[in-house]
């Protein structure tokens, strides 16, 4: 072999090795990128998720509180959300949702509050319901950081 196509070669090697290392690099880059992006994007939805459960367990909750009937749409929606939940949460997210809509069912079963209840209901242990719920939502979205 001729010494003159040494460093042609060389070099040619050189490039290429350059090339992919660069291609490598940029493709390691994207994906990192796009899973970031899609943890996001799940996080973001779980939240929504969890903070219209929220809303209208507590609409719910207030409901049951004053009236010994319950509005079967409102139930039905609460349920659509678990149900949602079952899909992307874990089993201590819907278990604890669940508890929550068993808390509300049960609380129409019992007596009116008047007003002056409320003072006993702010200092018992059913003074926030959804306590436990938004414990275990919080946890669970730290884990998908």
């Amino acid at each position: 072999m001729n010494s003159a196509y040494v460093p042609a070669f060389a070099a040619l090697a050189g490039s290429a090795i350059g090339a992919l290392t660069s291609l490598a690099s940029a493709w390691f880059t994207q994906r990192h990128q796009d899973r970031i992006r899609r943890l996001s994007g799940e996080k973001t939805r779980r939240q929504k998720l969890y903070k219209q459960f929220i809303n209208e367990a507590s609409k719910l909750y207030a409901d049951a509180l004053v009236h010994n009937q319950a509005e079967v749409s409102a139930l039905v929606s609460v349920y659509a959300l678990i149900s949602r939940m079952r899909v992307v949460s874990s089993s201590s997210v819907v278990d604890k949702a669940e508890a929550v809509v068993h808390l509300i069912i049960n609380t129409y079963f019992t007596p009116n509050k008047t007003f002056s209840d409320f003072r006993e209901l702010i200092n018992g242990p059913a003074a926030n319901p959804l306590q436990d719920f938004s414990e275990a939502c919080r946890t669970e979205l730290h884990t998908l950081k």
